[in-house]
């Protein structure tokens, strides 16, 4: 299974981005997807996931209220929407595919298949 993220750029404090996962086994293969983004000297941290049938989601207490994790498995993608963007939003966003049919991992050690990443960049 091979994931593209797509989407990154740089944007001013406030500003909103979507980012896109794309993978062309995204709905043949049952898998949860998860978003995780890594800074500069920091490690990779979990941002959101969303369940293989779209009703479960999760997302990091740094993002609540300001991210929102979609899927549209007919177009065999995953979007990231992120509002409210902060400079601590800065880092190189991936996407993770998880085999599973129900719920998510929030562990990026779970996760079976890994995209490239994005770059966002939040200026202040």
């Amino acid at each position: 299974v091979q994931l593209q993220a797509s989407g990154g750029g740089l944007v001013q404090a406030g500003d909103s981005l979507r980012l896109s996962c794309a993978g062309s086994r995204l709905t043949s293969t049952p898998l949860a997807v998860g978003w995780f983004r890594q800074a500069p000297g920091k490690e990779r941290e979990f941002v959101a996931a969303i369940s293989f049938g779209g009703t479960t989601t999760s997302y990091a207490d740094s993002v609540k209220g300001r991210f929102t994790i979609s899927r549209d498995n007919a177009e065999k993608s995953v979007t990231l929407q992120m509002n409210s963007l902060k400079p601590e939003d800065t880092a190189v966003y991936y996407c993770a595919g998880e085999r599973r049919l129900h719920g998510v991992k929030t562990v990026a050690r779970e996760y079976d298949y890994w995209g490239h990443g994005t770059l966002v960049t939040v200026s202040s």
